[in-house]
């Protein structure tokens, strides 16, 4: 399979020199499951298990054709009619094996359908039959295998997840031609029609076995050969320096990212952090990187973050909240949402298109495939999507043009297997501990700050923005990503002030320390430029400071719209351009009133 090189376009740059003592037992942490604000109400193993075998039982009656064993009378023949059997007595392991002899190993389903019984179901293993039961409020969704609230689960009214027919990737004896592979049925058909995103086989089974180990077209793992600089990096661990510098060498860069809309519920947020007196070590502003949603957006404002060096990437238009929306999107959706919303930063938040590099998916709900052919397709060049599982030492931002270097993480996410020319500033998960624990200890690691549980009080924030820190600075500097959302620091003013000290102190210590945007992370890795020459390091000082770009809002438009696609309702829309006759929305970014 060819591999796709990504041409990054340059941007700007700083550095640092001097190096902090090392910070002694630095621990290894577990890779671990993406936190779900659920951990505490997960489903748990309780004993129960008679009164749910009770139910098995119950479950049982009528059902002569799975659990009766008609044999043959052995006595009294003779007194017997010649056909005459007896009913065996049923056991609980014909009970189990009648259960579960068409079940996957590990997977639960319910014994009784219905909502009374939707907290219930049980498992199949070696020594019989597991029970679990949900918490109180929580119900167990099939497809999903987990517990959740109960509102969300829509499959209480059947008893197991349909079993699906897989294909014959691989046999003693080959079934098909060469170029071709086997359906579960054994139909032949040509490789490229699997895992395509449409059911070719008769039997399904060519869509049923595509994650990224088993997708027969997925993409090569990552070979340096065929990927070099200045037009290409990466690594097989993906943990691995880019230019191959020495860690204490590397500028340590710190990505502070903000999801959703700017407006007026937020922005007092961000003057307060971006009011020019926190400076990288060139003398520059620092700067973020945000991920911008359409709805509720005050474009004047994002134009003029934009005109003081901060980037604008993009979040959608809808921000649909319905996970299945993202997860089922097609290509055309993602599409419309990812280039339509750049499209509207462009439009009325005159953003150049050539200043908007990113996306970040809604909810962090990955669209497989088709999600980034969408990208490549609308010519981003990056992603910031993708969690990869707490680890140290933690991951580099890497081309999509290979396979992954970590395993797809999250619940049931739909991670991409094809190669796509488009890079993933991969979001390492946050150790939500306040300094390393054990070897031995599982920890779940948190993607967004704001939804680290364990974070609690300014005392905590600090802690733990210490350690990650740490676990970064003191091993392989990959980028420290700190990813919010506004609203949590806007409700608990405490922990701004606690960020604000947090990165004044970084700051102050750390001479080889930056708070730059993603896209000026990708110039450093396309570019890798040591400590000592970072402070010069061009990408790194354009628009250094907010006086260095003129502003060219003459005043803001405070527009009142509505859209045929939202119903008729009002909504606002504020721009340094004139006022469009409807509301923009899908597929109308200009604001004709088009369907």
């Amino acid at each position: 399979m060819r591999s796709k090189l990504i041409l990054l376009g340059c941007i700007v740059g700083l550095a640092f020199a001097h190096q902090h003592d090392s910070v002694l037992n630095l621990k290894q942490a577990f890779k671990a499951k993406k936190h779900k604000g659920l951990e505490a109400m997960q489903g748990k193993i309780v004993d129960e298990s008679h009164i749910l075998m009770e139910e098995i039982l119950a479950s049982a009656q009528g059902r002569k054709e799975l659990f009766d064993s008609d044999v043959p009378n052995t006595k009294d023949t003779k007194e017997e009619k010649p056909d005459a059997r007896y009913k065996r007595q049923v056991g609980q392991e014909d009970i189990r094996h009648a259960l579960c002899q068409d079940k996957n190993a590990g997977e639960f389903f319910r014994l009784v359908a219905g909502t009374k019984q939707c907290r219930d179901v049980v498992s199949c293993a070696d020594g019989g039959l597991q029970a679990i039961r949900c918490p109180p409020g929580l119900a167990f969704d099939l497809s999903k295998q987990t517990c959740e609230w109960r509102q969300l689960v829509k499959d209480c009214n059947i008893k197991a997840r349909p079993k699906l027919a897989l294909p014959n990737f691989n046999t003693d004896e080959p079934i098909c031609e060469p170029g071709e592979l086997s359906c579960g049925d054994g139909q032949c058909l040509p490789r490229t029609l699997f895992c395509d995103d449409k059911v070719d086989c008769l039997d399904g089974s060519d869509e049923n076995l595509c994650d990224s180990r088993n997708d027969p077209n997925r993409a090569d793992d990552c070979d340096p050969r065929q990927c070099s600089l200045p037009q290409c990096f990466c690594s097989v661990t993906g943990q691995e320096i880019p230019g191959s510098l020495a860690p204490e060498r590397v500028p340590q860069m710190i990505m502070l990212s903000f999801d959703d809309a700017i407006n007026n519920n937020n922005i007092d947020i961000f003057e307060q952090i971006f009011d020019g007196k926190l400076k990288n070590p060139n003398g520059c502003d620092v700067k973020a990187t945000f991920f911008v949603s359409h709805r509720y957006n005050n474009y004047s404002m994002a134009q003029e973050l934009h005109r003081r060096g901060h980037e604008m990437a993009v979040h959608s238009i809808t921000h649909d909240n319905e996970e299945e929306y993202w997860d089922n999107g097609t290509v055309a959706s993602w599409a419309a949402e990812m280039g339509g919303a750049r499209d509207m930063m462009v439009k009325w938040g005159n953003v150049p298109a050539d200043d908007i590099y990113g996306s970040r998916a809604p909810l962090l709900r990955l669209g497989g495939n088709r999600q980034f052919t969408a990208l490549e397709t609308e010519g981003f060049v990056y992603d910031s999507s993708m969690v990869a599982p707490l680890s140290n030492p933690p991951y580099w931002p890497y081309p999509l043009a290979f396979s992954a270097p970590h395993r797809c993480h999250g619940n049931f996410q739909n991670c991409p297997t094809r190669s796509h020319s488009v890079m993933e500033m991969v979001m390492n998960e946050f150790d939500p501990r306040e300094e390393p624990g054990y070897d031995d200890e599982t920890v779940s690691g948190c993607a967004m700050l704001d939804s680290c549980s364990q974070i609690r009080t300014p005392d905590n924030l600090y802690n733990v923005l210490t350690h990650n820190f740490i676990r970064h600075y003191e091993q392989n500097r990959a980028p420290m990503g700190m990813y919010l959302h506004a609203a949590w620091l806007k409700k608990q003013p405490e922990m701004l002030d606690a960020l604000l000290f947090w990165l004044d102190e970084v700051l102050s210590t750390y001479d080889d320390v930056y708070l730059v945007t993603m896209s000026q992370v990708l110039a450093w890795m396309q570019s890798p430029v040591d400590s000592s020459a970072a402070v010069q390091f061009p990408a790194w000082q354009q628009k250094c400071t907010a006086l260095d770009t003129e502003d060219t809002c003459v005043s803001s438009q405070n527009c009142q719209l509505s859209s045929p696609q939202l119903g008729g309702i009002k909504q606002r829309l504020q721009t340094c351009n004139s006022c469009p006759s409807y509301y923009p929305w899908v597929n109308d970014v200009a604001g004709q009133g088009g369907v």
